[in-house]
C-alpha cells in the first residue's frame, strides 16, 4: 500500500458518503459539537470513533502515547480546555488498552531512548503499586494490571486540571470515564472509574 492508494481510498470514501447523505459534507463543515472528549493510546489499532460506532463530528480526539494526561503537557492540556470550555463536551473519556506497546515499555524498563523520559510517570505508577504486582505469575497479567492502574491515574489527572474543576464549580454537568479496550475481541471494558464531581474525585483519589 502506498500514499496514492490512500488517496484514492479518501475519493472513494467521500463519494459514497455523499451518495448515502447528499447533505453530509455541507453539515459536517458548519458544526463541530461533540458531546465527548476521547483521551487515547497513539495506537493505530484503537481508533475512537471506529470502536464507539459513531461518526465523524461526534468525538474530539487527543491521542498520545499510553493515553497519558500529565499536567506540565500543553498539548493535552489545551486540548481539554478547549473541549471543556468552547466545545462544552459533556464527557471525558480515558481509554487505555490490553496489549499496549507503551505499558509493556514502562513494565520492563529497559533503555528504549527519548520515550522513556515520557513513560517515567507509569513506571512511577507501578513502583507506588508495586505489592500489587506480587500475585501476578504471567507478564501479561502485570501489563493488563499496569494498564487498568495507569488509567486510573489518568481520570485522576483530567480530573486536578483546572478547566474541570472550574466548570464543576460552575454547575457544569461534567463527567470522566476510565475504559480499557480489548484487541483481542474489540470490546470495550468499563473500569468503573466515573466521576462528574470534586466530591467523587477525592474518593477515587483514594484508590489510585
Amino acid at each position: 500500500m502506498n500514499i496514492e492508494t490512500l488517496l484514492e481510498n479518501n475519493r472513494a470514501w467521500a463519494e459514497q458518503m455523499t451518495s448515502l447523505d447528499p447533505e453530509f459534507f455541507s453539515r459536517l463543515e458548519h458544526q463541530q459539537r461533540p458531546r465527548f472528549l476521547w483521551i487515547g493510546c497513539s495506537d493505530s489499532r484503537v481508533p475512537a470513533n471506529q470502536i464507539t460506532g459513531l461518526p465523524p463530528g461526534q468525538v474530539f480526539v487527543h491521542r498520545n502515547i499510553a493515553n497519558q494526561v500529565i499536567h506540565t503537557d500543553f498539548n493535552a492540556l489545551s486540548v481539554i480546555q478547549y473541549a471543556v470550555e468552547f466545545l462544552e463536551v459533556e464527557h471525558i473519556i480515558v481509554c487505555g488498552h490490553y496489549g499496549c506497546s507503551g505499558i509493556r515499555a514502562a513494565l520492563e524498563r529497559g533503555c528504549h531512548g527519548f520515550v522513556d523520559n515520557w513513560l517515567r510517570h507509569i513506571t512511577d505508577i507501578h513502583t507506588s503499586h508495586s505489592h500489587e504486582f506480587d500475585h501476578f505469575s504471567k507478564k501479561q497479567e502485570s501489563e493488563d494490571h499496569l494498564t487498568e492502574l495507569n488509567v486510573i491515574h489518568q481520570v485522576v489527572n483530567v480530573a486536578e486540571s483546572s478547566f474541570v474543576e472550574q466548570a464543576w464549580e460552575k454547575g457544569r454537568t461534567l463527567a470522566i470515564h476510565g475504559w480499557v479496550y480489548s484487541l483481542a475481541d474489540g470490546i470495550i471494558r468499563d473500569m468503573k472509574v466515573s466521576i462528574a464531581t470534586n466530591e467523587e474525585l477525592q474518593s477515587l483519589k483514594g484508590r489510585s
